[in-house]
């Protein structure tokens, strides 16, 4: 499959070039849960487009999937803005959050890069973010700013729903997409990532 280069997208229009829709419309049958969920995408899609910002869609969808606990995964360096998000969220649902530096770990332990050699310095724990909340038995959770990587770790661990609320990005303002729209960015992104970390592309 290579739909990002493929022109038509007659899908649109229900061809499939798949050969497995009916395997799919199989499991969304046999899991009642994950077709409840797209059935609430859909309706939000279908009656609020160009409406609501994604933090009042995720609010809607929430409520309508009836969800009563939602934990928030953040990154430290967002704790003035989860602050926000929390009072936002603790107005509809009972809300758990669990920092990236949750139970203070040593790199050291793993050897992991540190950012200052001289200090210690506690690594961020997707996986024990993702225990924490699974002990309080979220029915949703909320990825605010986790590192690339860290967010697929606890993606991975989460036994609830995961959904991405803000994604990291230091250089451009938390806006990933700012390096795709601005084409001077976008030219010079190979350049940049062989200067600046030796990888090279097609390596």
């Amino acid at each position: 499959m290579d739909c990002a280069n493929c022109d038509d997208k007659e899908c649109y229009q229900g061809k499939d070039c798949t050969k497995i829709k009916e395997k799919i419309i199989s499991a969304y049958n046999e899991d009642s849960r994950m077709l409840e969920m797209a059935r609430m995408g859909t309706y939000l899609e279908g009656n609020y487009y160009m409406q609501l910002t994604r933090l009042e869609e995720l609010i809607v969808f929430a409520k309508k999937m009836d969800f009563k606990k939602v934990g928030i995964a953040f990154c430290i360096g967002l704790s003035a803005e989860v602050k926000t998000l929390d009072a936002i969220m603790s107005e509809y649902f009972k809300t758990y959050s669990a920092c990236c530096k949750v139970c203070g770990i040593n790199k050291e332990i793993f050897g992991f890069d540190k950012i200052d050699g001289s200090r210690f310095e506690a690594m961020c724990n997707p996986a024990g973010q993702a225990a924490v909340l699974n002990n309080v038995g979220t029915d949703l959770n909320i990825i605010f700013g986790l590192c690339i990587g860290h967010d697929i770790i606890f993606s991975k661990n989460s036994d609830a729903p995961v959904t991405t609320l803000l994604v990291k990005d230091r250089v451009l303002a938390h806006n990933p997409c700012g390096s795709i729209y601005s084409g001077y960015y976008r030219k010079r992104i190979g350049s940049r990532i062989e200067k600046i970390t030796g990888v090279k592309q097609n390596d």
